[in-house]
């Protein structure tokens, strides 16, 4: 065991180089060009606003720490926050106006629909990947420097060491994957939400998700019909 008493612990558990920033890029580059494709009925009449700033605080943070996220400041902090705030409320702008144009009755074709939906729906879990991957633990860079060992999401890895390599710790597409298996099973599957806020926000996506696909495939439906 070395001087830190730290050797024999898990990567999780123990300071770690942080993990590389480019996974979370073209996670919000991918949610920004989404965003762009909607249609106008499920977007901001201002559509190129939320984007744009999201596009400029992402230029920011990579400029700023454009390798590995293990630089704790308050500044990049807010800046990470503020990004993953305003992908999600971009999509729920969207999911409400999507809900709207789906209630009112508006003609719209099923293709309009369900590529609409579909969009959304990936938007969702791209969004709730960042907000998971963005709190657990007090966010990667806390995550990086060890200072909590209870999550807020238990891994299978955190449970069986046996089955992970030594240096294996969660990365962005583990959250990715949590999110999307929670989009698609509408509940938990083999990542356990731990803390109370973990299982509010698992909840609110499974039931974005759910709102999505019933309303959508039930309109493309009708619209078929």
């Amino acid at each position: 065991m070395g001087a830190n008493g730290s050797e024999g612990r898990p990567a999780w558990k123990r300071h770690t180089r942080g993990e590389h920033r480019w996974p979370v890029v073209v996670a919000v580059v991918a949610a920004i060009g989404l965003q762009l494709m909607l249609p106008n009925p499920v977007v901001p009449q201002a559509r190129y606003v939320l984007p744009v700033l999201e596009l400029v605080v992402l230029v920011g943070l990579v400029a700023v720490n454009p390798f590995r996220i293990d630089r704790e400041s308050a500044v990049l902090r807010m800046g990470s926050l503020v990004l993953t705030g305003l992908v999600v409320l971009a999509n729920a702008w969207s999911v409400v106006l999507l809900v709207d144009e789906l209630v009112s009755g508006r003609p719209t074709t099923a293709t309009q629909l369900l590529t609409a939906g579909g969009e959304i729906w990936l938007i969702n879990v791209l969004a709730f990947a960042l907000v998971y991957w963005e709190l657990d633990r007090g966010g990667p860079a806390a995550r990086a420097n060890a200072e909590d060992d209870l999550p807020d999401f238990l891994f299978v890895q955190m449970q069986n060491p046996d089955f992970a390599p030594r240096d294996w710790e969660p990365a962005f597409v583990d959250y990715f994957y949590l999110s999307f298996t929670n989009a698609t099973a509408f509940s938990p599957t083999d990542v356990m939400p731990l803390s109370r806020w973990a299982k509010l926000t698992m909840m609110v996506q499974a039931g974005v998700a759910l709102v999505v696909v019933v309303l959508v495939v039930a309109r493309a439906i009708n619209a078929l019909s």
